[in-house]
């Protein structure tokens, strides 16, 4: 089932839903507030499908962008983290910093995994049966402050508010028997600029969660990402950097369109 997260109308609650023929059908779940089956939502606002408590990310992950950037294969997944505020939903603005300026933001199409129970110490295949479900995710990236600036800020580059945009909803996991089969894709301004097969993760879905359940728990409510195939902006020649008007489409065949527009953040 796809799982969407709605706002009715301003000030209201958010509610789960489910798409199905002919109307919206109640998702019994974890105690959440149910839409009626067959409710319209005329001007509803799609939300970002979770509110996560942990953002995991794993860098470098398809062999096609470590070969873009000279990296060979690692032994272990490259693990960072993104700030659960800079969670956008589809259709919001993604903010350029300007307070921290920011003149080298990228973009990164992946696929992100909700974490429905408590994982630790599991083997990929038990990592696998405590999944929710998958969504589109943008890793959205200031790379002079994660590669230049103060250190190398990897965390400090990627968590300025907007850059996590995920949606437009939930595929669960009894839908994706095989995540290695999800493909993904990112256009801009309607060009594709990546476009990969799970098959191409160096790391699959099991074995990251796996990793970072390794004497750590990975709490319910987690969102991994989980890697960005080649084509991102800073490896073009000349780097293809993001900037006021542009358009940026994320997409997982069953998932749907992960949509946001570009603007200056306003000073």
């Amino acid at each position: 089932m796809r799982v969407f997260r709605l706002l009715e109308r301003p000030n209201a609650q958010p509610v789960h839903a489910r798409e199905a023929e002919g109307g919206w059908e109640e998702v019994r779940r974890e105690g959440l507030r149910f839409i009626p089956a067959g409710r319209r939502f005329a001007g509803g606002r799609i939300l970002a499908p979770v509110d996560p408590r942990v953002l995991f990310c794993v860098g470098v992950n398809y062999a096609s962008h470590a070969r873009e950037f000279g990296h060979e294969q690692r032994p272990w997944p490259t693990i960072f983290h993104k700030s659960p505020a800079s969670v956008a939903a589809t259709g919001d603005t993604v903010r350029l910093p300007r307070h921290l300026r920011s003149d080298k933001v990228d973009f990164e199409a992946e696929i992100a995994v909700v974490v429905g129970e408590d994982i630790r110490n599991a083997t990929p295949a038990e990592a696998l049966r405590k999944v929710l479900g998958y969504t589109c995710s943008n890793d959205v990236s200031a790379r002079d402050w994660q590669k230049e600036w103060g250190g190398t800020q990897w965390s400090r580059g990627k968590s300025f508010d907007t850059f996590c945009p995920l949606g437009p909803c939930l595929l669960t996991a009894d839908e994706v028997p095989d995540p290695s089969r999800l493909e993904i894709r990112l256009r801009l301004n309607g060009v594709t600029m990546q476009s990969a097969s799970a098959s191409e993760m160096q790391f699959g879905v099991g074995e990251i969660l796996a990793f970072l359940s390794g004497s750590s728990t990975v709490p319910a409510g987690s969102v991994v990402l989980t890697g960005s195939p080649a084509g991102v902006g800073m490896a073009r020649t000349p780097p293809r950097w993001l900037v006021p008007g542009d358009v940026m489409e994320v997409e997982i065949p069953g998932v749907g369109v992960l949509r946001n527009p570009v603007a200056e953040e306003a000073t």
